[in-house]
């Protein structure tokens, strides 16, 4: 049992191994993926959109005194635009539009969807 172990165990490092270097020389072989300049600035700016959102959604709902679960956040071109369909206090609306200004990549924020008591 002990010389069956060993001999898979060699088996499936040379099998790792050998195919390793048939993808490697696979992959030295195939030409470089060519896209527009528009396209990856539209990622990037489409990731940095999705950062922005996740990290006011995180930050809202970890500050106390904020209903953070209840504030939907939408990010496009860097500007972020919070609304909920809970009433919020005229201080809990001020404290979002202020955590939501302090994240990098913000440009400006879009409140008129938090309705205010």
């Amino acid at each position: 049992m002990k010389k069956f172990a060993i001999a898979a165990a060699t088996a499936t490092a040379l099998t790792l191994t050998l195919a390793n270097g048939a993808f490697a020389a696979q992959a030295s072989t195939q030409a470089p993926v060519m896209l527009a300049a528009n396209t990856v600035d539209n990622v990037k700016q489409e990731g940095s959109d999705s950062w922005i959102t996740t990290k006011v959604k995180a930050d809202l709902l970890t500050e106390k005194g904020i209903p953070g679960s209840d504030i939907k956040v939408e990010t496009s071109q860097g500007v972020v635009s919070l609304s909920s369909d809970v009433k919020v206090t005229a201080s809990q609306k001020e404290e979002a539009v202020r955590i939501t200004n302090n994240i990098k990549g913000v440009k400006s924020v879009m409140s008129d969807g938090l309705k205010a008591e």
